[in-house]
């Protein structure tokens, strides 16, 4: 890696700045999924362990450079406190006297989270004199927010300009997992891609086919291809103006060695409703009056059957309107097997996106996928080779003070 972790960093007595993703989902107040605390808390109590003066910081919503109360990271630093275990500080602001005074009280070991930085206009705007302000408050800068890495912020590029920094160790683990998927796969390798729409995953699909030996198009976007072959999806969801667009790409995959696997049947149905009567019928087949809602059991089939091939799987996208009974059939079937398969360690599997996530949640796979990120722009960013500001920052960064 082109960046530094934490190993071997002598963190007693120093102060700490560690950016992490508190932006978690939250319902009239309490919040609904605490999953993005669980996964900082490693780096967090490492460091406090290690005798680190810890100070914690991290957007929350969109509160546009304003103070807005409802937006406070209060109640989410008291939720961090419980996950780690211990009573954590909170100071109402993230730059300025009052986080100067509260910094300098800290004993080694002691954890303190600060105000949402998103209160500050300068935060979205990456404002230098601001990440200046930020960068005052520590010795060294730790960033374990990879979900927040697409965006050239003060607290993940700003901040990372003025301090030796380092990659924490969700930001490492999400890297390396990347690396592992597309980077440096052990191949044969494949994806799993769906959607409604080829025109929000163009730049995605382009990336991958440069880099996988097999990639599965599912969910409503493979309706479009399927349409633009001339196949007959009924009243499905699907792009006509991409008809032409979809032709390239499949030719592209072809000039890259790249095989397109798209649906052989389908589940179908006349309205887009829970547990509403449906047919199942091969692809060419669906009625004028259908939409297709699910891959059939043929093409599960088929996606297992080269799953047993494959060495890497990387997933961003259900198989089908998985939200509603029946069409979520296909996608747990498939998730399960490929849990199956990595549990067996024959596949490294790694996936993200929201849907996706929420997808293997619901299949009852996401512990047991080898990597699932959290992450959704910037996952969504990586897959579609974009830089990433919040690790190019931390590549350059290093070099320039000295840390490769």
């Amino acid at each position: 890696m082109a960046f530094r972790t934490l190993d071997g960093v002598d963190a007693r007595g120093k102060r700490v700045l560690v950016r992490a993703d508190l932006n978690v989902p939250m319902h009239d107040g309490v919040i609904t999924d605490d999953t993005r605390l669980q996964r900082v808390a490693p780096t967090i109590r490492e460091l406090a362990d290690k005798g680190a003066r810890v100070v914690v910081f991290s957007h929350f919503d969109r509160p546009k450079g304003q103070v807005v109360p409802a937006m406070s990271l209060r109640p989410i630093a008291l939720k961090l406190g419980q996950i780690l275990g211990q009573p954590i500080g909170f100071v109402a602001d993230c730059v300025g006297p009052t986080v100067e005074a509260a910094v300098g009280a800290m004993a080694d070991g002691d954890i303190i989270v600060l105000e949402n930085t998103r209160f500050h206009a300068g935060e979205e705007a990456n404002d230098p004199e601001f990440a200046k302000a930020l960068a005052q408050n520590g010795d060294i800068f730790v960033n374990d927010a990879f979900s927040a890495a697409h965006r050239a912020h003060a607290s993940t590029e700003g901040v990372a300009r003025d301090l030796p920094s380092f990659a924490g160790r969700l930001m490492q683990a999400e890297l390396s997992a990347l690396s592992a998927a597309l980077e440096n796969p052990e191949r044969p390798v494949g994806a799993i891609i769906g959607g409604s729409k080829i025109s929000t995953k163009l730049d995605l699909i382009g990336n991958v086919i440069e880099k996988v030996d097999t990639l599965f198009i599912t969910g409503a976007m493979a309706n479009t291809f399927l349409a633009a072959e001339g196949m007959n999806v009924g009243k499905s969801l699907q792009e006509a103006e991409m008809h032409e667009t979809a032709r390239k790409i499949a030719h592209l995959a072809q000039e890259k060695g790249c095989e397109i696997i798209l649906p052989v049947d389908a589940v179908v149905a006349r309205e887009f409703k829970a547990n509403v009567p449906t047919e199942t019928c091969l692809i060419g087949e669906v009625p004028d009056d259908a939409m297709i809602l699910d891959a059939g059991p043929r093409t599960v089939e088929l996606i297992r059957d080269r799953l047993d091939t494959l060495k890497t799987l990387v997933w961003n996208g259900p198989l089908g309107a998985f939200e509603i009974a029946p069409f979520d059939k296909a996608t747990v079937e498939v998730a399960q097997y490929a849990a199956q398969l990595t549990e067996e360690g024959k596949l490294k599997t790694i996936a993200g996106g929201g849907d996706t996530v929420s997808a293997l949640r619901h299949a009852g796979v996401v512990d047991k996928m080898t990597y699932v990120s959290t992450a959704g722009g910037a996952f969504l960013e990586w897959l579609e080779g974009k830089i990433l500001p919040g690790i190019e920052v931390l590549r350059s960064a290093g070099h320039d003070l000295g840390l490769e």
